[in-house]
């Protein structure tokens, strides 16, 4: 392990030290400090979105006998975050992210359309995105070169890599974009290769890896949890469980960058609150009929813009009542107002 990687600075504190967390278990967390590898634990009553993720900087009582207690998390220079489906909250994927790879195989379930949805989300938590368009030895080289045509055409600032961790075909690209220092995180599916590119990159068998089910192309889940790696080239690795489900997060600057083209003409709409379906005066409706939006892009940002929308208002009360719980507690403690 080579401590310099984790770029982890020095608080210059008598009582605390800096971590970078480094994977999230149920009732703890693995943790690297200058001085080696660890755990810690954070304080009980938190919200699921106040916890640490994987990638974070934290101070912690250091207790080389035992787990260190986590005291409170450093700023965030970028922040991977989604809906959880099933609790209606913020779930937090992972932290100060550089690259965030957007990961799909070159097979059946290769889909653009949800791809604009990763990248959404990935250009909303301020890390560069990047296609890695896995299971090259699959493809022929016209399909191969049509996919990443494709998704070149939402994203043409951002690399994109065909690779087949069985032939090695992109491998050394792939290398390349992963120097000394770089946090990386792997986003994707089930199945489309996550966890085999990992290992091909560690250059050891250290993730279970399955094979796709042969009726629909689709995989299973074989990473069960989010976990940062070291690897030989010195970059740092993520990578996550395959998400089967990516609801969108207060993330309306995520997808109006992905879809310019249609906010640029939203902007032009006769009304400020235009629902682009049926008002008159909509610029929206008109580059549809004209040719000059693609529908399916239409589409998807009217689906992903309302996700977002939502979610933001569901921020924004949730941060409002945190206020004023907060305001509640201080006027209670001041004896302002009784208990």
């Amino acid at each position: 392990m080579n401590i310099e990687n984790y770029r982890i600075p020095d608080l210059n504190d008598p009582c605390c030290i800096a971590a970078r967390v480094t994977a999230v278990h149920r009732d703890r967390f693995e943790i690297v400090t200058r001085r080696g590898p660890g755990h810690a634990q954070m304080k009980r009553g938190l919200r699921a979105d106040e916890m640490p993720t994987v990638g974070d900087l934290i101070r912690v009582e250091y207790n080389p006998a035992g787990d260190s207690q986590a005291v409170e998390i450093l700023p965030r220079r970028t922040l991977f975050a989604r809906q959880d489906t099933w609790h209606g909250e913020r779930q937090l994927v992972a932290a100060n992210v550089d690259l965030a790879f957007i990961v799909t195989s070159l097979n059946a379930d290769f889909n653009p359309r949800r791809l604009e949805r990763y990248l959404a989300l990935a250009r909303e938590s301020g890390a560069q995105p990047a296609f890695l368009l896995t299971k090259r030895d699959l493809a022929d080289d016209l399909a191969a070169e049509i996919a990443v045509a494709q998704v070149l055409n939402l994203a043409p600032d951002c690399p994109a890599l065909a690779v087949s961790v069985r032939t090695g075909q992109g491998m050394d690209a792939l290398r390349a974009l992963l120097t000394p220092g770089t946090i990386a995180v792997l986003l994707g599916s089930s199945g489309v290769g996550k966890s085999s590119l990992v290992n091909a990159l560690m250059g050891a068998e250290v993730m279970d890896t399955g094979e796709i089910r042969a009726d629909d192309d689709k995989g299973r889940h074989t990473t069960v949890h989010r976990q940062m790696l070291e690897l030989a080239c010195g970059a740092l690795l993520i990578d996550t469980p395959g998400m089967r489900e990516l609801a969108m997060w207060d993330s309306v600057d995520g997808v109006e960058d992905v879809f310019a083209e249609v906010a640029e003409a939203a902007q032009r709409c006769r009304f400020r609150d235009c629902t682009h379906t049926h008002e008159p005066g909509c610029a929206v409706r008109a580059g549809l009929e004209s040719g000059a939006l693609d529908p399916g892009r239409v589409e998807n940002y009217l689906k992903l813009h309302d996700e977002a929308d939502r979610t933001a208002a569901l921020a924004r009360k949730r941060e409002r009542s945190k206020e004023i719980s907060k305001f509640s507690r201080e006027m209670k403690k001041s004896g302002k107002i009784r208990k």
